[in-house]
């Protein structure tokens, strides 16, 4: 019986390894593939469209927050475009929704005077005007405004430690102003420690009874611009006016700190919240073959700020996936599954779009799902979040992607990526849904100088840049659409 168990157990051993070996010289794509996604490389290199494209969405229609009637236009403008394009079954779908608006916004820095010792002692104060912008969701102030002296913490992480109990705190009857600096990195990576101090300062420095609060802008630059964004509340503290301001008030702000004075502050803010409103994800495709019922997604999101003209964040992306798709359409072979674009609708400041595809699709199998909202540098890392048995492909996919810069390998040299974090609304269903996902790093040195601001235009933009993107996307989705077997699950 033990003779006749070892056997048995060796012999399923031998099968269970042949298996092994077969599923893994299954996992390889086609040298025809191949060939296809290196002359798709070479087209997506030679690509106008995407420059021609992002320059009309930023200079026919620019800003174009979900809701507004720029957005409607800008889904206008999308149908057609990828239509040009000669994509096929091309869609608006409709995302109800509600929405913030911006209204009329100021802040004055109030600087006590120094006693000179010399003659009449000069006016109490004076008044400096702050380059500031509202933060989305924030409330409004009364309408003759509010003003309270300064309670200044070096960061968020300081806000915290200071005592929730408002008898106690600091910030009681004060107006909260957050000094927290973020770091430039290549992939953006200061942006996830500093962004919690804009998007939950105001509900901190509620709990300690403050009466409004006030950021260093997140961002990178040293302009005299401020940076806006979403925020958010915790209905169980009060809902104080949230703004950030820019890096050089912020830092004089921090200077006469430091110089012990009593500093206060004037703030006016109007908005309006909750008003409804409706946005659309604009959808196109390539259509598949044998396993068309399968989806390839690539996208970007079509709303944007109000300040600046959404070249970065995010037309670049979305005519960057448009162009690659079109890459596809025009390369004479029809991929196997379907690739499909999504310019996804209120992505800024809810994710409404991707909650609606997400319902919308969710019994849908999807291969592979990315997004391009980083701006437009160039593309230097290939990365995934798949079934291990599928990294033998991102490999090969990777060999494909090399002559364009673009890295796979981790820091050890031998193995590849595979914890792609890709893109915001493809993340967003990555993690709902356990849709594989892939991320095309780009190179966002200088990204955060330009993010949520007025400088966020096209003459930021090196049209250069954008076909490297095109060829990466087009490569990636193509591969992804032939791959012979499945991607997912990923282990999340």
């Amino acid at each position: 019986m033990k003779r006749r168990g070892l056997l048995a157990t060796a012999c399923l051993l031998s099968t269970g390894m042949a298996h092994a070996q077969s599923a893994s010289s299954a996992a390889r794509f086609s040298d025809d593939d191949l060939r296809h996604a290196a002359r798709l490389r070479d087209a997506g290199l030679a690509d106008t469209q995407a420059w021609t494209l992002l320059q009309q969405l930023c200079n026919d229609i620019g800003p174009r927050p979900a809701g507004s009637a720029a957005d409607a236009k800008a889904v206008a403008w999308a149908q057609a475009a990828l239509r040009g394009l000669g994509l096929q079954n091309v869609r608006a779908e409709a995302v109800p929704l509600r929405v913030w608006q911006r209204g009329p916004a100021s802040a004055v820095l109030r600087i006590p005077a120094m006693p000179t010792g010399m003659g009449p002692d000069p006016a109490p104060f004076s008044n400096e005007p702050l380059v500031m912008a509202a933060l989305g969701n924030s409330v409004s102030t009364p309408a003759d405004g509010i003003e309270a002296e300064i309670a200044w913490y070096p960061d968020f992480a300081a806000l915290k430690a200071d005592s929730p109990d408002p008898a106690v705190s600091r910030a009681r009857g004060r107006i909260v102003v957050i000094d927290q600096k973020m770091d430039r990195a290549r992939d953006g990576s200061g942006y996830g420690p500093a962004v919690a101090a804009r998007s939950q300062g105001a509900v901190e420095a509620a709990r300690r009874g403050a009466l409004a609060v006030g950021i260093r802008s997140i961002g990178t630059d040293r302009a005299p611009i401020a940076h806006t964004g979403a925020m958010g509340y915790d209905l169980s503290v009060p809902r104080i006016p949230a703004f950030a301001m820019s890096v050089p008030d912020a830092e004089r702000v921090a200077a006469l700190h430091a110089e012990g004075r009593a500093l206060r502050l004037q703030l006016k803010l109007q908005a309006r919240s909750d008003v409804d409103a409706l946005t659309h994800n604009v959808i196109a495709e390539v259509p598949g073959t044998d396993l068309a019922d399968e989806v390839v997604l690539i996208g970007g999101h079509l709303d944007s700020w109000d300040l600046g003209r959404g070249a970065q964040d995010d037309g670049a992306g979305c005519t960057i996936s448009a162009a690659a798709a079109a890459v596809i359409q025009a390369g004479g072979q029809r991929p196997r599954r379907t690739v499909r674009v999504v310019l996804f609708g209120n992505e800024e400041n809810g994710f409404d779009g991707a909650k609606a595809y997400s319902e919308r699709y969710k019994g849908v199998t999807h291969q592979l799902v990315g997004e391009s909202d980083f701006g437009a540098g160039r593309v230097y890392q290939l990365d995934s979040r798949v079934q291990p048995a599928a990294l033998p492909l991102f490999g090969e996919m990777a060999q494909v992607l090399a002559p364009l810069g673009v890295a796979w390998r981790g820091a050890d040299g031998k193995s590849g990526r595979n914890t792609a974090n890709p893109g915001p609304d493809a993340a967003y269903l990555m993690r709902r849904n356990r849709w594989p996902g892939v991320a095309l790093s780009q190179d966002g040195t200088h990204y955060f100088d330009l993010h949520h601001t007025e400088h966020d235009t096209l003459d930021r933009i090196d049209p250069a840049t954008l076909p490297q993107n095109v060829a990466c996307w087009a490569v990636t989705s193509w591969l992804a659409a032939q791959a012979p077997i499945a991607f997912g699950p990923p282990g999340l």
